[in-house]
């Protein structure tokens, strides 16, 4: 075999073995797109690129590493994202939100120590096994002024209603009102689409 055949057939081999990137799990008319952001650091909250760090224990205050994304006001999004802990002696830190700008956060996704993936506002238990070194894979598919879909790994496990109004979608991490530090992120991944 020549030279060039056995480059060929190693390529088509690595081709074959290689892990297929996820789309949207709601297929059908979605656009990719590129939405802009901000980072957001506060008190003892750090932001290293995709790696979101809350470095202290307190229970108090506002303690957040995120990134926030433009405001959208219509139409159907989805978020993608994979998130591993890497460190979490804390618990209850919100990673992923869908945020209504008129009435506040509308849709938090949070961990526990322990791995539980919950709903804040209700409490719902939405999966389990985000533990240390874990990577779990996050959807969010909001229909704005219908309902709100959240897929852990590919698997819908979460549906609420909301109304119209404004929307951002976050993630990083951010502790919530009955959470403390200390927890390190890591995110990877992140794709949007819009119809």
């Amino acid at each position: 075999m020549s030279r060039v055949g056995a480059v060929l057939t190693a390529l088509a081999a690595l081709m074959l073995t290689a892990p297929v990137a996820a789309a949207e799990v709601e297929p059908g008319g979605w656009e990719s797109y590129s939405p802009g952001f901000n980072v957001q650091e506060r008190g003892c909250g750090q932001v290293d690129d995709l790696t979101f760090r809350l470095t202290c224990t307190t229970a108090s205050g506002d303690q957040r590493a995120e990134r926030r994304y433009v405001t959208y006001t219509g139409g159907s999004r989805q978020f993608e994202g994979y998130f591993r802990i890497t460190d979490l002696p804390g618990s209850r830190i919100s990673l992923k939100q869908t945020f209504n700008e008129a009435t506040g956060p509308f849709f938090m996704l949070a961990v526990e120590r322990g791995g539980r993936l919950y709903a804040v506002h209700g409490g719902d238990t939405i999966a389990t096994g985000a533990t240390i070194g874990t990577t779990v894979r996050v959807n969010t598919v909001h229909d704005v002024g219908g309902t709100h879909r959240t897929y852990i790994n590919g698997s819908l496990r979460h549906t609420v209603a909301g109304p119209s109004g404004p929307y951002y979608d976050k993630f990083g991490a951010y502790r919530t009102n009955s959470g403390a530090g200390t927890v390190t992120v890591e995110w990877s991944g992140i794709r949007f689409w819009r119809k």
